[in-house]
């Protein structure tokens, strides 16, 4: 997905498939080299999610979020390889490679002075915090996340009784996500759900349950049986 595949035009992206609009938006991101490239997906991502909110369409509201916060904190990362003023003079600060001054960048990509710091304090959040909460049923705001990038990691509030983090991460993310679903579905017409689908969006829905049913099947597998329990 380019970057022009996004319209601004909001109600064919909200037409769209969100998995695969999050999906294709999050890997164009991760091949972003410019930070004005970044900076535009953080606009629309912007504009997607106010769309999102007037329409109170939850999910897309979500996927916009997501864009948003990742296109923020790769600008952030690519601002970040170009070196820092020093002795207070912008001029003096380039980028060995191309001589380019962090300001210069952040002007030319029409970056505010705020924004940029907010795009280096969300650079400077730890990519496992970064990802488990983006990634979550909840996803924060950018504002939230710069908070977390400019202060020192508290110590953790959660006893994980030697459970290891990555693996505590992961089963947050896993079974967070079989929580949302229960929880969004409860009372849910399916033959309602079935009649507002489109017959394009059709193929892509039986793939995903397939998909879905087989992860849960094996998470049942795995946790479900009494010597794991």
């Amino acid at each position: 997905m380019s970057l022009a595949s996004v319209p601004i035009e909001l109600p064919s992206v909200a037409a769209a498939t969100l998995p695969a609009v999050y999906i294709e938006a999050r890997a164009a991101l991760a091949k972003c080299w410019r930070v004005d490239e970044c900076k535009d997906w953080a606009d629309k991502a912007q504009a997607m999610a106010s769309y999102a909110r007037q329409s109170k369409d939850e999910g897309l509201y979500k996927v916009a979020l997501r864009i948003q916060a990742r296109a923020i904190r790769r600008c952030g990362e690519l601002y970040k390889e170009i070196a820092p003023s020093v002795g207070g003079s912008p001029t003096h600060a380039t980028n060995a490679a191309d001589g380019t001054s962090r300001q210069k960048a952040a002007a030319e990509a029409g970056l505010s002075a705020r924004q940029a710091n907010t795009a280096l304090r969300l650079a400077s959040v730890p990519e496992s915090d970064f990802e488990s909460q983006v990634e979550s049923g909840t996803p924060p705001t950018v504002s939230s996340l710069a908070e977390q990038g400019t202060r020192k990691r508290p110590a953790p509030l959660v006893d994980l009784e030697g459970i290891l983090p990555e693996d505590f991460q992961v089963a947050t993310y896993a079974f967070g996500a079989v929580d949302e679903f229960c929880r969004r579905t409860e009372g849910l017409d399916v033959n309602q759900a079935v009649r507002g689908l489109k017959s394009r969006e059709k193929v892509a829905a039986c793939s995903n349950i397939a998909i879905a049913k087989s992860r849960l099947i094996a998470l049942e597998a795995e946790l479900c049986t009494p010597t794991k329990i």
